[in-house]
């Protein structure tokens, strides 16, 4: 029985070949780096970093001159795809004639006159073939680069034309659904950042730029410990605990997100209990803004010792998060961290302890503050997570 894909688009039962890149292309070659490095021209100069989503984003130029001498090898046209060979291999994208001029270095290969549709050789060649092949030569892992000998004999595998270009399309759709809320959580977090500055008080000010209606009163300066306690209460080790919240069961896509619920985990002499409204403040990666507010965990929970959990009955902990997470904040727990290293920066709740914040002194007007900023974070982590949906399993991409 011939190579076939576990799942197919209606109407295509033919086997699929496999098919070598070199046997099927016209021209592989790479550019070189220009001498010149005033970036000043008229012609578009592409880098594997400019390469982002499938899409080209030129940033740098170079002269006419240069393109049509010594870098005249490497003179793109239309529908040239760019493949990275060198740093971060696998990346990929097609030229477009809205591109030209353009030339590029050695980092990207170029691949021209190819007999596969466009889109279908992009999806082949944006993880499956690579991560097959670094799998087969694991010292191109440890050295990333592929020659341009090695970019020919990359074996596609492939179905008839009209099967390359359904699923061809049909990745391009996914991709450009990718772009497209990856830029609308970029523009909600651009966003966030602006809200933080103009709705806390900026250095010497005792009242924000920008208020919610009614709410004029000037803010008070507290000590966080004169408003709150950091709670360490000891852990029966004969109960185990409903929920665990640990460190590394963290979404690497929103730091901000409640951490994950681990069911029946083992407890520690290092783990601190929680309840109800609490707010855990990670003690590593200051700069990273590690906060999480828990409304409810049952009252039989615990956390890994990394975090510092606070209470408190006078301030509203959805608005003391949003204050942790400003530049102000971040700043302060900088200062006052110890370490060696930024990643490894730290802070302890004697530090915190003495933080000198400032808050409204009407509740409502906490709130509004913690609620406003609950809802972008929600809108943000739904992009996100959609992003995340969208994206195809690079592993399995020709399974389609």
């Amino acid at each position: 029985m011939g190579m076939q894909p576990k799942l197919r688009f209606k109407g295509f039962t033919d086997d699929w070949e496999k098919r070598r890149l070199i046997d099927n292309t016209k021209l592989i070659t790479k550019g070189t780096t220009p001498k010149d490095k005033s970036g000043v021209g008229n012609v578009n100069f592409i880098k594997v970093e400019n390469l982002s989503n499938n899409q080209i984003y030129p940033v740098q130029k170079i002269s006419q001159e240069e393109h049509d001498s010594y870098l005249k090898r490497s003179r793109l046209q239309a529908n040239d795809i760019l493949f990275s060979i060198a740093g971060t291999l696998g990346r990929i994208a097609i030229v477009g004639s809205s591109l030209l001029p353009a030339n590029t270095n050695q980092a990207l290969s170029i691949i021209r006159g190819y007999d596969f549709d466009s889109d279908f050789l992009i999806t082949s060649l944006s993880g499956h073939v690579v991560a097959e092949y670094i799998r087969k030569n694991p010292t191109v892992g440890a050295q990333p680069n592929l020659s341009l000998e090695q970019v020919g004999n990359l074996i596609i595998s492939s179905p008839i034309e009209e099967e390359q270009e359904k699923i061809g399309s049909f990745f391009k759709l996914l991709n450009h659904l990718i772009t497209v809320n990856q830029r609308k959580v970029d523009l909600l977090k651009k966003k966030k950042t602006g809200y933080l500055q103009k709705l806390f008080p900026k250095n010497g000010q005792n009242n924000p730029e920008l208020r919610f209606k009614g709410f004029t009163d000037a803010w008070e300066k507290r000590r966080l410990k004169s408003m709150g306690d950091f709670r360490r209460v000891s852990v029966d080790p004969q109960k185990t605990p409903n929920t665990l919240f640990t460190e590394y069961s963290m979404p690497a896509y929103d730091n901000n997100k409640t951490p994950n619920i681990v069911l029946g985990s083992t407890i520690h002499s290092n783990r601190l209990q929680i309840g109800d409204n609490v707010l855990l403040i990670n003690k590593l990666n200051v700069r990273q803004k590690r906060v999480w507010y828990v409304k409810r965990s049952g009252n039989n929970a615990v956390s890994s010792s990394e975090f510092m959990p606070f209470t408190s009955e006078s301030l509203k902990l959805s608005f003391l998060k949003q204050l942790l997470l400003s530049d102000k904040s971040t700043k302060f727990m900088e200062n006052i961290s110890s370490g060696t290293s930024n990643s490894q920066k730290r802070i302890t709740p004697l530090d915190i302890s003495n933080y000198l914040i400032e808050k409204p002194t009407d509740a409502r007007e906490q709130d509004k503050i913690g609620d406003f900023f609950e809802t972008l974070d929600n809108l943000i982590t739904v992009n996100q997570r959609t992003t995340i949906l969208f994206a195809p399993n690079q592993n399995s991409t020709l399974s389609l």
